[in-house]
């Protein structure tokens, strides 16, 4: 492979992301690990949870993101009265000729917001199951293909439990990443005030077309990932099923159920994304480390007794990368 070819193309998309970037920024301020997750979605076409207390800007950072790449852009409230075909489609009678006709819902969109997805029952959640991994959905006896790029943006509250259906484990291994947004700097937060306190307001506008889009996914295929970088994607994945056999015993105790090989896929696909967002042609152990905690955190099930001494998935994850020896 042709590193230096590779490097020049990706130096020409460095300017789409740039450019990305700083429309996203006209409305999002201090979350810059935010809108580089959710650009990596852009890239890999993967899904991403983004979890966090109400007024961080989960919702306005997606739809901002919409904005800037002039995609179709659909936002579902799901609320316990939600159902399968309020997001998915149904057939619908027509008495004229008595026929069905398909009613295509709003999951037939390029990015897909699913707002507080934790709070509609298992049902209406499993209704996304076939979009996110097919990308197709079947109405009657009939399969549509979603248009191109499709992703799912879900956000979802990790306070105020009470009325909220946890996401099934199927669907949660769907998302490529899961995000974890935290509240914003002193700093950061004086620009917020500063910026939306006044009568100015910010418009976005589409700074790519979908062709762009489906150029920057096709150019992640040139970013080279050595196989000693695949191994230690392996080692770490593995230690997270069977740590004894790397020599990370005190931890048997604290997994109940490891990483899938979907994990595995997703965190190859993730460090070449995120080396290609630094403008370089190969993926490092560096961009594994990066990005492993928000392929990982979602994917890791934890025994009682870890919940019980309040140890968390980023506790185990941070144990793991901290220990695997790096090539």
């Amino acid at each position: 492979m042709d590193i230096q070819h590779a490097t020049d193309i990706i130096a020409k998309q460095a300017e789409t992301i740039t450019a990305i970037r700083e429309e996203v920024n006209k409305v999002i301020v201090g979350q810059e690990k935010l809108i580089d997750r959710l650009i990596i979605a852009l890239i890999t076409g993967g899904h991403i949870l983004l979890e966090g207390v109400p007024g961080l800007a989960k919702t306005t950072s997606i739809s901002t993101l919409a904005q800037a790449l002039g995609l179709q852009f659909q936002r579902i409230s799901f609320t316990p009265d939600l159902l399968p075909a309020d997001v998915v489609g149904t057939m619908i009678y027509n008495p004229k000729d008595a026929t069905f006709f398909p009613k295509k819902g709003p999951v037939f969109t390029n990015l897909l917001l699913a707002d507080e997805i934790n709070r509609a029952p298992a049902k209406v959640q499993s209704a996304l199951l076939e979009a996110m991994q097919e990308k197709q959905v079947t109405i009657g006896d009939k399969t549509y293909q979603l248009p191109k790029p499709f992703l799912v943006m879900a956000t979802q509250n990790p306070i105020e439990q009470e009325g909220t259906y946890p996401l099934p484990e199927a669907q949660i291994d769907r998302f490529m990443l899961k995000c974890v947004i935290t509240h914003p700097s002193r700093d950061d937060e004086r620009r917020i005030m500063n910026r939306f306190t006044g009568k100015q307001t910010a418009t976005v506008k589409a700074v790519i077309t979908e062709e762009s889009v489906r150029a920057l996914q096709e150019t992640l295929n040139q970013v080279y990932c050595d196989e000693k970088v695949g191994d230690y994607i392996l080692d770490i994945v593995f230690a997270t099923r069977d740590p004894k056999a790397h020599n990370l015993a005190g931890l048997a105790n604290q997994i109940q159920m490891g990483g899938s090989p979907r994990a595995t896929l997703c965190l190859n696909i993730a460090a070449r994304a995120n080396a290609m967002m630094n403008g370089r042609a190969y993926a490092t152990p560096q961009d594994v480390k990066e990005i492993a905690p928000d392929v990982l955190r979602h994917r890791i099930m934890l025994t009682y007794e870890a919940e019980a001494e309040e140890i968390t998935t980023d506790d185990v994850i941070a144990t793991i990368l901290n220990e695997i020896p790096v090539p």
